[in-house]
């Protein structure tokens, strides 16, 4: 077992009860060494917004903010794009899963993807020269799968924009942990663990 999660609810008994955004988990401590900790060893910052230092169990972690759901991780990300640091800022959108993948809402998942790319162009324009911008998934939860409300098994979008990265197709990866690599090699840090970077890697590249 990695992770409990408590979920808080609200409502009558009888089962018509709703979920809170006040979850919190309880995980155990990564068994070996993460992309995040590499980064605070090297003196990086590493932010958590949302859910994220929980995941962790807040190894490797800097600074951290929980969220109530998505609109907030949003805002505080544009607060943080504001600010001045070297490092990463890594960022849950939790409604998708938590609140339309698992329920099964196809609705109300294409309203919050629609909302996330009404606010991301307010994220492209804070971004700096030299900042890149990573969007990813940690496993699937397709809203429009009615057989089970597990997670889902198809692979996950990855998506890399910023004025230093080089347009393409980096085809399907052999590994989640290339993203890892890839942000350490970025900040010019050799990967612990399995992967490879995509900053440098032109394979399926157009």
């Amino acid at each position: 077992m990695g992770r409990v999660i408590a979920r808080p609810f609200v409502g009558p008994c009888g089962g018509h009860f709703t979920r809170t955004p006040h979850r919190h988990d309880f995980s155990i401590l990564p068994p070996s060494v993460t992309m995040l900790d590499q980064l605070s060893e090297n003196g990086k910052s590493v932010i958590g917004v949302g859910k994220i230092k929980d995941i962790f169990a807040g190894k490797g972690i800097t600074e951290s903010v929980y969220t109530s759901g998505n609109e907030e991780g949003m805002e505080r990300t544009l607060e943080y794009l504001d600010r001045d640091f070297e490092g990463l800022c890594f960022i849950n959108l939790v409604d998708y899963d938590m609140l339309y993948g698992h329920r099964r809402d196809v609705d109300g998942y294409a309203k919050a993807l629609s909302r996330f790319d009404e606010r991301l162009p307010e994220m492209l324009g804070k971004m700096r020269e030299d900042d890149i911008l990573m969007i990813s998934a940690d496993h699937g939860c397709d809203p429009g799968y009615l057989a089970t409300t597990d997670h889902t098994r198809e692979y996950t979008p990855f998506l890399m924009v910023g004025q230093n990265v080089v347009p393409g197709n980096l085809g399907t990866r052999g590994t989640f942990a290339d993203i890892g690599a890839t942000v350490l090699d970025y900040f010019g840090i050799r990967p612990a663990f399995e992967g490879k970077s995509m900053l440098t890697s032109k394979e399926g590249m157009s």
